[in-house]
């Protein structure tokens, strides 16, 4: 009986790693086909369809899914989706921005609205916290790219604003307006990056305690679980072993 259970335990886990799979490719399909309809089918002259491909294959994300994905841009099928963003405090008074991008602006609206009533938040108006935030570009490569000081070089000269080296690799920060044009200078001296975003990087950080974080990470799951909803950002600072002990 303890191996069936261990075999049903990991059968559930695989169940859930392929479906938050799914989930991701469903939304980098969304990005994808949004950015072919406002730029073009061509990356080259696309720099947002351009990220958009390259954090696909980050996520081995399938060749037949981004096919797919550009010719629903190219057929027009994306027209009704519009990008909006919430802004609010979650538990603990932590600053939070929801990007989403969606063809039912009132059902976003009140799926949003109701997760952060659910979990001890409250929506606000925009504008209300993201200026608690810097909008920055990131791109991440992996430490097999090279040594910090010969990424640092390469930063400077494709115009980077900042690099941070640690254990987990390469984070280099760009300017809003200098992402696509970075990013593409790095790739083509250090490869593939792991991933490059536009990101609401906050500030300062709001530190939340073991009551509050339970609440505030169920939230942040709820909301990334939602179809609409593209990306959550937040200025929390969580105790690491509270974090780890979390099961959300």
């Amino acid at each position: 009986m303890a191996g069936h259970s261990q075999f049903k335990n990991i059968m559930h886990r695989k169940g859930a790693q392929d479906k938050k799979r799914a989930k991701v490719f469903s939304k980098l399909a969304k990005e994808i086909a949004v950015a072919v309809k406002m730029g073009g089918s061509d990356p080259s002259a696309n720099p947002r369809l351009r990220l958009a491909m390259q954090n696909a294959r980050a996520e081995n994300m399938p060749k037949d899914n981004v096919e797919r994905a550009v010719k629903k841009g190219e057929g027009g099928d994306t027209e009704n989706f519009e990008e909006i963003r919430y802004e609010g405090y979650g538990p603990g008074g932590v600053a939070m921005i929801v990007e989403a991008l969606t063809d039912n602006r009132n059902r976003t609206a009140s799926t949003v609205r109701s997760s952060f009533t659910k979990y001890g938040g409250a929506l606000g108006e925009t504008g209300s916290v993201s200026f608690m935030f810097d909008r920055v570009g990131e791109i991440r490569f992996p430490l097999l790219a090279g040594d910090s000081d010969a990424i640092l070089e390469h930063a400077i000269e494709a115009g980077a604003a900042d690099v941070v080296s640690d254990d987990d690799g390469h984070l280099v920060t760009t300017a809003f307006e200098d992402l696509s044009e970075v990013s593409k200078m790095l790739e083509e001296s250090l490869g593939e990056p792991e991933n490059t975003a536009i990101v609401w990087r906050p500030q300062t950080l709001t530190p939340v305690d073991e009551q509050k974080a339970g609440s505030l990470m169920k939230l942040v799951a709820v909301l990334e679980d939602d179809d609409d909803v593209q990306n959550v950002f937040a200025n929390f600072d969580i105790d690491e072993e509270v974090l780890a002990s979390l099961e959300v």
